[in-house]
This record gives C-alpha cells, structure tokens and sequence, in this order.
C-alpha cells in the first residue's frame, strides 16, 4: 500500500505500544482465573514482549457461560441485520484506523515482515470483515417447491456458542475469516489464539467492542493447547468449532466432537502444495517470479505455500537459473524494516523444525541450489533444493518453511501423478500455454484451490479448504463460509381444507 512508513517510523510505533496481555472476556480485558502467565517473545530478537494470560478450563467455564448468556439474550442475533452491519462495518473502519499499530503489534508477535503485515495481512482482515458485514442483509432463505396444500419455510439461523482456534502464521487474517462470517451469521465466538501470537487478537477484540459488538459477544481466551484448545473442543455447551492448524490436531478436535457433544468440527489443516510447470508455460520470468512468491512469502510458514515444484525435465535448468535469480530480490532481515521480505520464524522451536529439513539435504545427498543458511538465530534463508524424488522427507512431510524441492517430470501423467502423491490436497499450482491441458491438470489434481499460471488462494468471494488430510466439513471465506456457522431449519406450514376444518372443530 501506499501508506508504508520507514523503519524509523515503525520502531517508533514499536516503542509506544502497550503491550496488555489479558484475556478479553465478556467485554473486559481479564487475567487467568490462575493468575499464571506466559511470556511472549519477539523472535526476530529474542526480546520479550509481554506476559499474557494462561488460561485454564475454568477461565474457558466463563467464558462459555457468558457467550451462552449473551447468544440466547439475543443482544447481538436478534439485532435487526442492517444494525449488524452497521456495527461490523464500523469494526472494519477502525482496524484501517489503526493499520499502522496492528501491523506493528503482528510483526512483532510473529516475526512477519511489517511490510506484508500492513499491505497483507492488516488490509485483508479489514476487508474480510467488511465484506461479510455486507452479506448479512443479502443472504435470502428459501421456500420449498411442495405444491399449493402447504407452504415450507427454510431458514437459516446462527449455530449459537462458536469456538475459533487459530494458528500461528496469519494471526490477524485467521482471525477475520472466522469472526467475519460467525458474527455475521449472529454467533457468539471464542477465540483462542496460538500461544505465540495472542496480542493482535485480543487487541482485534477491543476494537470489536469499541465498534459496538456486545460484550460476551466476541472474547479471545488465551493460553495453551492442552488448557484451554482442548477444552474448547470437549465443552458440552459449545456448538461448533473452526479449526485451522496442524492435521494432527485437526484430528483431535474431531476426537473432542465424539467424545463431548457431537459439536459441529470444521478443519483447515496443513498442505504440501505442488507447482506443475509444463514444458509449454509462456513466459518462464512470470512463472520463476510467482513460484518464487508462492514458496517464500511469509517465511513459507503457509499452509498453501508452493512445496513442491513438479517441472518439465526440458526446461528445468532453465527455470531453476531464473528462479535463483528472483531469490535474490527476497532479501532477508529485520521484520520492522520494510525493505525486507523474510523475517524470523516463528519461534525457536519451529527454527529447530525447519532447520532439521534443511539437514536433510546433506544426508540425502539431494542438490543444493540456493540457500540454506541456517546461522541467523530464528530466520533460515530462502532455500532451493533439485533431485527430490518421492521417497525424500522433503517431498513427503510439510516443512512450514522457506524450502523448495524440485523434482522432475517428462510426461503429463506423471506430472499428476507426482502432485498428487500425498496425504494432502489443499493447494496447487498450473503453469502451461495451453488452455485444455491447464484446465484438464486442474480437474485431475485433488486440491481445494487450484490457480492457473500464477501462485494465490483466489479473494474473500471464493472458497478455501482443502481435500484429504488438509480439510474437513466446510470452507473459509466466501458465502460458502457462512453455511457452517448456521442451521437449516425446515417451518412447514399446512394450507389444506382437512386442517382448516380440523382446527374449527
């Protein structure tokens, strides 16, 4: 965007914040029940940030007791659907009102480049939640076809007490996908952050509240997987669940859903995204740069980050020297500075991750491109790696990090055959000159979001999930996303002379 200030600018914004870490429950910022903290840390510099909330299953008790409350008080679901839009897009005025200072607050917690933070990340999340605003005086219900004797209604109506547990590596963005269609559809909503980056969700909560949503409305309860994650998913009183992180823990909450109240589960969960490159793609520069984008941004801490390039064997020096070359644009370092691309990894501990893979590429004696450097504390240099086969870790396991394989193909069978070669299928790539073959690859390949000549996740209007082990039970984004965060329920209405005469006897 336009707006970006200078790095001196946005140490400066750093240095002036305040940095709360309480829960925001009921319309109140408040500490655990517990009194126990943990401590957050920026990791670009190890520094600590604050002390934050840790939660327990009696601070999630409240926390369900009072949307419980405010949901069947019908202080929010049964405001009039033009209120509902008023307030939600007021909510969306003030996050552009303080794009600067959320950008800042996300870098910092996550180690993103601010850059991306603000034109990204801190924009997306103010039109998520303005678009969904917008649909809520335009979702029509329905009549059934059921002849002249009776008239049937179908009506939606919002599901009741949401929970949202969100990842780590889009914090604020998560957020708005699931808040934005759950407070549309008339919900209450828990949030829980991921331990690392708790400060711009409840930081997004008081401005929810400041635009008008009613308290025990929208809340974020922070704290761990195992103190609060879990007991979310086993709560008897909660309705749903959204989901998006690992499909390991994916899997649990469908785990919780059984064992509690058969909640309604949906899951957004990891990927290991292919780029099929054939030997007929137009301009090899376009495709180096978008497979460069797709790879590399946000540290590759992307569920739908480009994996796995699969690459025609005639064109693959060709496309591995541009690609190299692009690399070089990606420069490293400070988040706060807005002249770099890559930033620091999350946490140490998902360094050490991510550092193991790029070990691996020694000890599979796979070709090093470009990269590899692992010696700046939490941040891991873009990295290229050639002679991938199906049998490496790189080409199985997702890595959630700044590491490209490429293996290569000669017919487009086995192309298809590659990008589909895994537990997951949530994202792809299709770069080709030729129409019919582009849009034949993007019917075969098994994945939710498949883009043509060009690395994205389509806009707010389209649907976002995954097949196999990458989704379960719904989508973010688009009108699809509301269907999750309703019930359909059927008001059949008998019209019949047998009733009319019935009823006067």
């Amino acid at each position: 965007m336009s707006d970006l200030l200078t790095v001196g600018e946005y140490k400066a914004i750093a240095h002036s914040l305040n940095l709360g870490g309480n829960a925001f429950i009921d319309g109140v910022a408040r500490p655990a029940a517990s009194g126990k903290t943990f401590a957050t840390t920026n990791p670009a510099t190890g520094d600590e940030l604050a002390q934050v909330a840790a939660c327990g299953a009696a601070d999630v008790d409240f926390t369900v007791k009072k949307a419980r409350e405010a949901f069947e008080d019908g202080r929010w679901r049964n405001l009039h659907p033009s209120e509902r839009k008023r307030v939600l897009l007021a909510f969306a005025k003030l996050i552009d009102r303080n794009r600067h200072d959320l950008a800042v607050l996300e870098s910092l917690d996550s180690g993103k480049p601010v850059a991306e933070c603000q034109s990204i990340d801190v924009h997306e999340t103010a039109n998520t939640i303005r678009w969904h605003a917008e649909t809520i005086d335009k979702i029509y219900d329905n009549t059934a076809p059921v002849g002249h004797g009776a008239m049937a209604l179908v009506v939606r109506e919002p599901i009741g007490v949401v929970g949202c547990v969100l990842p780590w590596n889009f914090p604020l963005l998560m957020m708005a996908w699931k808040i934005g269609p759950a407070l549309a559809a008339g919900c209450s909503v828990i949030v829980k952050p991921a331990e690392e980056t708790s400060l711009t969700a409840i930081r997004l909560a008081e401005l929810a509240h400041e635009a008008g949503v009613p308290a025990g409305i929208l809340n974020v309860v922070t704290g761990s997987g195992a103190e609060v994650g879990q007991p979310i998913g086993l709560h008897p009183d909660i309705d749903m669940v959204s989901f998006t992180g690992s499909t390991e823990t994916g899997k649990r909450f469908l785990r919780y859903s059984a064992d509690s109240n058969m909640k309604r589960v949906v899951l957004e969960c990891g990927g290991k995204n292919p780029a099929v490159v054939f030997a007929d793609a137009e301009d090899l520069d376009q495709v180096a740069e978008q497979v460069v984008l797709g790879a590399f941004w946000n540290m590759g801490e992307n569920c739908s980050a480009t994996s796995r390039l699969i690459v025609h064997a005639s064109i693959k020096d060709d496309l591995l020297a541009r690609i190299e070359a692009y690399m070089r644009e990606w420069r490293m370092g400070d988040p706060l500075d807005p002249t770099n691309r890559v930033g620091a990894l999350v946490s140490r501990e998902h360094y050490e991750k991510v550092k193991g893979f790029v070990d691996r590429i020694g000890k599979e004696k796979l070709g090093l491109v470009a990269g590899g450097n692992t010696e700046g504390g939490a941040f891991i240099e873009p990295t290229l790696v050639d002679g991938v086969t199906r049998d490496s870790t790189l080409f199985r396991e997702e890595i959630f990090g700044p590491v490209l394989s490429v293996t290569s193909f000669t017919d487009a069978s086995e192309a298809i055959a590659l990008a589909n070669d895994s537990s997951y299928g949530l994202a792809a790539s299709v770069y080709t000159g030729n129409l019919k073959r582009a849009l034949r690859a993007a019917r075969e390949i098994r994945a939710g979001t498949v883009t043509v000549n060009c690395f994205g996740e389509g806009d707010v209007t389209t649907p976002f999930g995954g097949f196999k082990e990458s989704g379960f039970g719904g989508r973010d984004k688009s009108i699809f996303a509301h269907d999750q965060y309703t019930e359909l329920k059927t008001i059949w209405i008998d019209l019949s002379d047998r009733a009319v005469d019935e009823s006067v006897r």
